[in-house]
Order: C-alpha cells, then sequence, then structure tokens
C-alpha cells in the first residue's frame, strides 16, 4: 500500500506500507527442512502480490492467496491427502482449516478462542519457534511409545513362552509382568523429560 502526500499541489512524500516477515520466520522455516519437512505452503487471506513476496523471501513451495476459510480448508485437506499435515495459524478464520489439518497448531491463542479449540497444540506466544520443536518433541514421544510397546510385548511373549514351558511358575510369571508393566510404564514417563511445552485442562499440548 502507497500513500501519496502533496502538499501546495506538488508531491512531497511516499509511504509505503506493508506486513513485515516475522524475525523468527526465516529460522523456523530452516529448522521445518532441517527436520525433514518437506512441502511448506503459506495459505493467506491477503493479496497475491503480497503473498507472493513473503513466499519468495522465505522460499516457501506454494503459496495460496485471497483464500477464504472454506479455501483453506479444500488445500488443507489436498495437502493432507498427499501426506500428513501440520497447520498453523493464528486467527478465527483459522480454524476450520485448523480443525481439518493432520495436526493443527493455535499460535498466540489465550482462552477459548476458536482457534485454539480447534487445535491440537496450543502455543501461548507470537513466536515461531515453538513451532519446530513441537515438532520435534512430538516424534521424540513417537519413539518412546514405539519402543515401550515393542520391549513390552516382546518380554511379555517371552515370559509366557517360558511359563508354558514350565520353566517359572504361575505366580513368577504373574509378578514378572507386573515387573514388565511397570518398566515400560517407567520408559514412557521419559517423554515427560522435555517439559518445554505442559498440557492444558483438556490434555492439549501447550
Amino acid at each position: 500500500l502507497r500513500v501519496f502526500v502533496a502538499i501546495d499541489g506538488r508531491l512531497a512524500a511516499v509511504f509505503t506500507f506493508g506486513d513485515a516477515i516475522r524475525e523468527d520466520a526465516p529460522g523456523t522455516v530452516e529448522a521445518l527442512r532441517s527436520a525433514g519437512v518437506t512441502r511448506i505452503v503459506m495459505l493467506t487471506g491477503d493479496d497475491g502480490a503480497a503473498a507472493e513476496k513473503v513466499s519468495a523471501s522465505l522460499d516457501l513451495d506454494a503459496v495460496f492467496a485471497n483464500a477464504t476459510p472454506a479455501d483453506k480448508v479444500g488445500t488443507v485437506e489436498a495437502e493432507k491427502a498427499a501426506a500428513p499435515t501440520m497447520m498453523v495459524g493464528d486467527g478465527i478464520n483459522d480454524a476450520p482449516a485448523l480443525a481439518a489439518a493432520t495436526v493443527g497448531i493455535a499460535m498466540g491463542a489465550r482462552g477459548g478462542t476458536a482457534s485454539s479449540e480447534a487445535a491440537d497444540v496450543v502455543v501461548l506466544t507470537d513466536r515461531l519457534e515453538p513451532v519446530a520443536e513441537a515438532l520435534r518433541i512430538a516424534r521424540r514421544t513417537r519413539g518412546i511409545a514405539l519402543q515401550s510397546i515393542v520391549v513390552g510385548l516382546g518380554l511379555s511373549g517371552a515370559a509366557m513362552i517360558a511359563a508354558a514351558m514350565g520353566h517359572i511358575t504361575p505366580v513368577a510369571g504373574a509378578l514378572l509382568q507386573e515387573g514388565i508393566d511397570v518398566a515400560v510404564i517407567v520408559n514412557a514417563l521419559r517423554a515427560l523429560g522435555d517439559g518445554r511445552l505442559g498440557h492444558d485442562r483438556n490434555g492439549r499440548t501447550s
């Protein structure tokens, strides 16, 4: 947007207004790329020229400008059909798209806003760095969960085979199973070691 100022009929000044790119946006995009995110798309209700400028400066893979809430939902669903999709938004117009994504992240949302209610993760700051951090924590937590499942099933299976072959008594087998359960639970608690993200009363990450 440009505003021309004239004094006594003569051009005196030109003011150019535009949306500034968040200072942490380039670093966040780079962190997501480093984490293995292969496609980053920008959805915005702004006009095409401004959106293209931002997209080019951040080296995004695609940009969809002049997008209505319905357009955002359609784009998210199309992206999700190709791969698991994470949607990041900070406005009420983003709520439907946040709900449609595989994982929705609401930015700077406090209280019961539509975007925070629709999202799976609520970042209580306007900074973008927690987005990449949330991805890292989610992957670590998933790895711990899979590890617990494999170890738990493996040990339980071995104990059942040993009991069937008469190598351990029923009482010893029951105690061994309890020990396996405790070990699996303790291993799962390692996911809480990343205390940088908390949980709200509904169990969502914040």
